[in-house]
């Protein structure tokens, strides 16, 4: 199932279109989303060709002491 990266033009990006996180690109409506529910920004910066950009969106899908941390917008 496609996230909110489905949409994206950057190729790092476009990977992580199946993550079973939704994660956002960079913008004010992220900012506004985790300001409406009070909530962190988790921040991942990356590039497609870098083994270790990719390790933070996939444990961020499977470590469950992440993801329930209420800490992704």
């Amino acid at each position: 199932m496609a996230n909110r990266l489905a949409s994206a033009t950057s190729p790092y990006l476009l990977q992580h279109a199946d993550n079973p996180v939704d994660w956002w690109e960079w913008g004010s409506e992220a900012f506004e989303e985790a300001r409406g529910r009070g909530v962190l920004v988790l921040l991942s910066v990356g590039y497609s060709a870098c083994h270790w950009c990719h390790e933070v969106p996939r444990l961020a899908a499977v470590d469950g002491n992440l993801r329930n941390r209420g800490s992704a917008a």
